[in-house]
């Protein structure tokens, strides 16, 4: 059996995708090229299908981007810094890592996870 071997892209509508696409390397530091190119660190990604009326992230928004990062809280500083929307809670997993959650500036609802 053939099997996927990773994320290939995530692709996003936005009213001004450029100013968005900026938005993601400035503030979250996206190392992206003039094609989108961006080359993560190799590490655990998830992939998990929630019931239709989770209110985990926004029942509007259909899918929610999950970005690894090293510091969670430097993260969320540094977007707040940028006049970024982060949401007060922070969430502890034992075993799994903590969470937070900022909305880039179209809305879109973004988990940042600090891995164990």
């Amino acid at each position: 059996m053939e099997r996927v071997t990773g994320i290939g892209g995530y692709f996003v509508r936005a009213s001004d995708p450029a100013a968005l696409s900026a938005w993601y390397r400035d503030v979250l530091g996206l190392d992206l090229d003039e094609h989108g190119l961006w080359q993560p660190s190799a590490g655990p990604t998830v992939f998990a299908a929630f019931e239709r009326a989770s209110d985990y992230f926004p029942v509007e928004q259909q899918t929610m981007l999950n970005f690894r990062v090293d510091d969670l809280d430097a993260m969320l500083a540094q977007v707040r810094a940028a006049g970024g929307t982060v949401a007060d809670e922070v969430q502890d997993m034992d075993g799994v890592g903590r969470f937070g959650w900022v909305s880039d500036p179209e809305g879109n609802r973004i988990e940042l996870w600090q891995p164990e």
